[in-house]
């Protein structure tokens, strides 16, 4: 077998195993095993120390053949030379190195003999030159201690404590040996020094002109003098309070605060006086930690208080007017804070103590915000009719626009700011993300649903309108009222219509999801809600807005039929005056109602084949003469009219107001004639009076029919008018069909000649 080719470990194992064996002669020191050797005997226990050639030999011959034997005979024969030439090897190699060692051995002794002789000739001078080094170092002590009153006092004229505190603490246990003694004078004289320096320190410690950082460094100092700091506990605790008291945001802080609120980045911004004076705060409780170890408690309290001034700061600003860029500033100056207080005082858990704060006081920002856009829609309706009460068209144009701009735009313009509350990386926003999305839907729902409070305060249709003095001031008068309340509907409309869907696409895109209240019961936001509150709304404030119209002309229509005596009237000799006002009233409604609400088709509602109503009311009264002096037979003309009432054909009268300008105007128009007919009941009149009613009424029923869309209904409710009038009247004799159009075309001709000069 060639050797070259066994295996490396299988050498070196077989080699290990020789060593052990010329070593360790014992084999029961070698192989624990060997007494069970021979049971579990194998080829490879060859170089085991337990090896059994008769055993090795018997197990070969029953495992080999000839050739294998023969074949292992040629491979034990090289392992044997190889063997052999690697012990003469280690045997030479073995005898060099015991010569060697015995020279090395030679020179170390002759080293450490000279050696000795060295240490001999030299230890009288080793000891005489050690005794001159600490004969030397107690001369520098010595001296040291004698100069150290001089040092002192030049420390404490260049107020260098810290190294007058190390001068005397050095020498405190040399004046502890000999200061009663050899340094009786130095001791005296350095003690009167620490006194004045004593006195210093405690003067810094105290004044407001110095640092927080001098002050601790000096409250430091005066324990290292083991001076009764303990007493000075409380004091300067009250300096901390102070300190905290100026080292709190003011209110012009909170402007100047938005320059750098679009760089969260503060590593390439220069410190501000604030970060440098709450840095040195923040030095000045470690320190105080340090000398008083159990002042956690009034040290976390001073940080809290920190914190919750600079939000109470923030929530004042709050109540004027900010902005996100503001709020975001102020945040970061205080989350600033709140990490470096962070760091010397983890005890106090001043992050989640300021995210608490900033919970309530982004809240109040939120509800704010809402409560400034109510304020600014309510000014935008109000404002217009204040400042332009001589020309009141422009003022309710105005106040629509204004109107309009102030909730659709002033929403978009809250909707973008907050957004920029949300997409900030601040840790303490990121935290309130979901809380922030909840309140911003909750704050749209609240909002409008006051502002339609706001708007039945305005219309003075609340309960609580009378009380409120701020709302309506200015706006008292009743004319100006009325077209607010005009305005209110429009608008009521177009929130419905256009605001409240692109604040809802808005908030979709922006603000969807929310924290766990939006989760267990869906959005806050319901816009169907809204749209139907103020649907309802425009409609009632439309309705109102009719009613007040209609209430100013009855106080017209009162006063012409209260006023005169109608059983002793007078011939009528012209239309009466009281048309005239009446017109005027209604063409200034016609004017106010076309500057807010939209056109509408036209519709011309008349009777069908059967007749008119006015041909069925009318005819009978004006177009058969009748004899002033027959009262039978005006009597029995009189009851035919009843009996045409019974079959005539049946007119819509009042129908559902639309928000347009012939809707509005039209109903308005049925209801003053509805009001003057109940007028009329309540009277008693002669013939003149009846006529003159006729008179009036006849010349009112071509401009009512063009100011309304619905003429079957106009004609129908003068005839009601005539009816009533001549069921009241003694003698109910009607005038001539030719009087009747000649005190017509008379009135006709004295009003166009009056309107190139009106106003």
């Amino acid at each position: 077998m060639d050797v070259d080719n066994v295996p490396l470990d299988d050498k070196a194992k077989r080699m290990r195993d020789l060593l052990s064996s010329f070593y360790s002669p014992d084999p029961s020191l070698s192989s624990p095993n060997s007494n069970s050797s021979s049971k579990y005997a194998t080829l490879d226990a060859i170089n085991s120390t337990s090896f059994d050639p008769d055993q090795y030999m018997h197990l070969l011959v029953h495992k080999s053949n000839l050739e294998g034997l023969l074949q292992r005979h040629v491979q034990m024969a090289a392992e044997i030379k190889n063997l052999d030439t690697d012990l003469q090897m280690m045997k030479s190699n073995i005898v060099g190195m015991e010569a060697n060692m015995e020279q090395l051995l030679e020179k170390i002794m002759s080293v450490q003999s000279r050696s000795d002789g060295v240490n001999t000739s030299l230890s009288e001078k080793r000891e005489h030159i050690e005794k001159l080094h600490r004969t030397r170092n107690l001369l520098r002590k010595v001296q040291f201690i004698y100069d150290l009153p001089a040092r002192l006092g030049k420390c404490i004229k260049s107020e260098a404590y810290a190294d007058a505190v190390k001068f005397y603490t050095g020498a405190i246990p040399i004046f502890k040996a000999y200061g009663d003694s050899s340094f009786q004078d130095c001791k005296r004289a350095s003690e009167e020094a620490v006194t004045i320096i004593i006195k210093n320190l405690q003067g810094k410690l105290f004044s407001d002109s110095e640092s927080i950082q001098a002050r601790a460094e000096a409250a430091v100092l005066l324990k290292q003098l083991d001076f009764p700091v303990d007493s000075l506990k409380v004091k300067l605790l009250e300096k901390l309070e102070q300190s905290v008291a100026g080292l709190q945001l003011k209110i012009e802080d909170i402007g100047n605060s938005s320059l750098d609120s679009n760089d969260p980045s503060t590593d390439t911004v220069p410190a501000t006086a604030h970060e440098t004076s709450v840095h040195e705060f923040a030095e000045a409780v470690r320190a105080y930690r340090v000398i008083f170890p159990d002042s956690d408690t009034q040290l976390t309290k001073l940080a809290q208080d920190l914190v919750a001034g600079h939000f109470k700061t923030t929530e004042q600003c709050i109540k004027t007017e900010i902005w996100s860029a503001d709020l975001l500033g102020v945040l970061r100056i205080i989350w600033r804070d709140v990490l470096l207080m962070d760091d010397v005082l983890n005890e106090a858990a001043l992050p989640d103590y300021s995210l608490e704060a900033a919970r309530v006081t982004v809240k109040l920002y939120v509800s704010n915000k809402f409560s400034h856009l109510l304020n600014n829609s309510s000014d935008a309706l109000t404002k217009a009719h204040t400042r332009q009460k001589d020309r009141e068209e422009y003022s309710l144009q105005v106040a629509l626009e204004g109107g309009k701009k102030a909730v659709l735009q002033g929403s978009m313009d809250v909707l973008l700011d907050f957004r920029q509350l949300l997409d900030d990386n601040l840790e303490l926003l990121v935290k309130l993300k979901d809380l922030i999305i909840d309140w911003v839907q909750e704050g749209f729902q609240d909002f409008f649903r006051a502002l339609e409070g706001h708007f039945l305060l305005l219309s003075g249709k609340n309960s609580s309108a009378s009380q409120d003095q701020g709302l309506t001031e200015g706006i008292q008068d009743d004319k100006v009222l009325a077209g607010l309340v005009l305005v209110l509907a429009q608008v009521s409309v177009f929130i419905e219509q256009n605001a409240i869907p692109r604040i809802t696409e808005e908030i979709a895109a922006s603000f969807s999801g929310g924290g766990v209240r939006s989760y267990e019961y869906g959005p806050t936001f319901i816009p169907g809600e809204i749209c139907r509150i103020f649907r309802l709304a425009g409609e009632k404030f439309l309705h109102i807005y009719i009613n007040m119209r209609t209430q100013r002309i009855s106080v017209l229509l009162k006063k012409r039929f209260t006023t005169p005596n109608w059983v002793q009237h007078k011939e009528p000799r012209e239309v009466h005056m009281f048309v005239d006002l009446f017109l005027q009233e209604l063409e200034a409604i016609r004017s106010e109602v076309k500057q807010i609400l939209p056109q509408g088709v036209r519709r011309h509602r008349r009777a069908d084949s059967n007749g008119s109503t006015a041909s069925s009311r009318s005819n009978p009264l004006r177009e058969e003469k009748l004899s002033r002096s027959n009262t039978q037979r005006a009597r029995s003309q009189l009851l035919e009219t009843h009996l045409a009432k019974l079959f005539k054909q049946k007119v819509e009268i009042f129908t559902k107001v639309d928000f347009t300008q012939e809707s509005v105007v039209t109903t308005l128009v049925k209801l003053c004639l509805k009001s003057l007919q109940e007028f009329v009941r309540l009277q008693t009149f002669n013939r003149s009076g009846f006529q003159q009613i006729q008179l009036d009424i006849q010349f009112l029923r071509t401009p009512l029919k063009e100011m309304a869309e619905d003429e079957a209904a106009v004609d129908f409710l003068l005839d009601e008018v005539i009816v009533a009038a001549a069921e009241r009247c003694l003698d109910p004799i009607p005038l001539e069909p030719a009087i009747l159009d000649k005190l017509t075309q008379l009135k006709l001709a004295k009003t166009r000649e009056q309107k190139p000069i009106s106003p």
